[in-house]
């Protein structure tokens, strides 16, 4: 048997409450800041359909109709002149598309107002329920960005992964202070400070895992725009032979290019369809996006490459291991693979993650104090 010696295992032990003290002062008061926001966040849809119903849609003119999505779009740009469509989407299970169109071609256009339409008979419903908005907008943007674009959201990724050393080294501390006593003990005859300790490493011990998954999760979360950037940058080198061609002259059927699309990718739900030159497409290319139709796997896209010429199927490209990685990462970071039930569980820890954080901000200012 080997006997490490005690002033290695006192080293040890300095080393890590060092990395804990530290790392959770750095960060505690951001890391409150997160889990009060993302509190409502959790119950995002919840919250976002009572501020924002979604509208009433007259019953379909015929049983399983659907209007031409070619029509649709001659619709909207009716309404918009001089301008080209950059993109749509679905919303209400399919029910209504979005079309979004632009004064001015590129991957950063000029946006204009999204305009929603009722697929199945056509008639426009004026402007679409957005996903935030008011409230609900300030509490997102604060949560992932701090109203500071990509820096915010790195910002806020540093603070995670000083939640994630915070919550390792607590781990690496919590036997040997607690040796003496029987899990989950908090003894009620010493002082105030004495149960808040015992309370704070009770707590923290028991929410481990759920704290480090947030957290990572969190972490990878920050690196949405970039790896959205970089997923345009994957299609363009898929599409490589396509880079000296000019410019689609006319564009084929946009219900000609979804039917390629669906032929070769049959299994899964239509979200989203990128025209040529916008963000998420390449210059001569549809980018048809679809998700998956069970709980864990309708944040998952696929994307199937459509030449906007000719109609004909391109490529399927299989997503890049970073943006599958940030399809798993954004849901489970709200608890948004179980319905309400486990939005309710994550809703509980997150309080219990605040109670820990506060009590640990207590803690030290105490022992200053003292």
């Amino acid at each position: 048997m080997v006997t490490v010696p005690l002033a290695t295992t006192s080293s040890r032990l300095r080393t890590w409450m060092l990395v804990h003290k530290w790392t959770s002062l750095v960060s505690t008061a951001f890391l409150l800041m997160l889990c009060i926001t993302g509190l409502p966040l959790i119950f995002k849809d919840e919250i976002q359909h009572a501020i924002d119903p979604p509208p009433v849609l007259a019953p379909p003119p015929a049983p399983g109709a659907r209007a031409s999505i070619d029509a649709i779009a001659v619709s909207a740009l009716a309404a918009r002149p001089g301008e080209a469509m950059a993109s749509l989407w679905f919303q209400h299970d399919g029910n209504v598309i979005v079309m979004q169109s632009a004064a001015s071609a590129g991957p950063s256009p000029r946006m204009s107002a999204p305009q929603a339409f009722d697929v199945r008979s056509g008639q426009s419903l004026g402007p679409p329920r957005l996903e935030s908005s008011g409230f609900m907008l300030v509490v997102e943007k604060l949560h992932t960005e701090l109203f500071a674009g990509l820096p915010g959201a790195l910002f806020l990724g540093t603070m995670g992964l000083m939640l994630v050393l915070a919550v390792v080294s607590g781990v690496m501390l919590y036997a040997p202070f607690m040796r003496r006593l029987d899990f989950g003990t908090v003894r009620r005859e010493g002082s105030t400070r004495l149960r808040w300790l015992d309370l704070h490493n009770l707590l923290g011990i028991v929410t481990v895992v759920w704290t480090l998954v947030v957290g990572v999760t969190g972490i990878i979360n920050t690196f949405h725009d970039l790896a959205a950037a970089a997923v345009r940058e994957n299609f363009l080198d898929l599409a490589a032979s396509y880079r000296t061609a000019p410019p689609p002259q006319r564009l084929t059927s946009i219900d000609a290019a979804i039917d390629t699309a669906r032929a070769a990718m049959p299994d899964g739900t239509l979200q989203s369809v990128w025209f040529p030159g916008s963000r998420f497409s390449t210059p001569q290319h549809y980018a048809v996006f679809q998700h998956g139709a069970t709980p864990l796997t309708r944040r998952m896209l696929r994307v199937a490459l459509v030449d906007a010429e000719t109609g004909k199927l391109t490529d399927v490209p299989d997503m890049p291991w970073y943006a599958k990685a940030l399809f798993v990462s954004q849901p489970l970071h709200f608890g948004d693979y179980g319905g309400l039930p486990l939005k309710i569980i994550w809703a509980l820890l997150d309080i219990v993650a605040i109670v820990v954080l506060g009590s640990g901000l207590y803690l030290w200012i105490d022992r200053r104090r003292h």
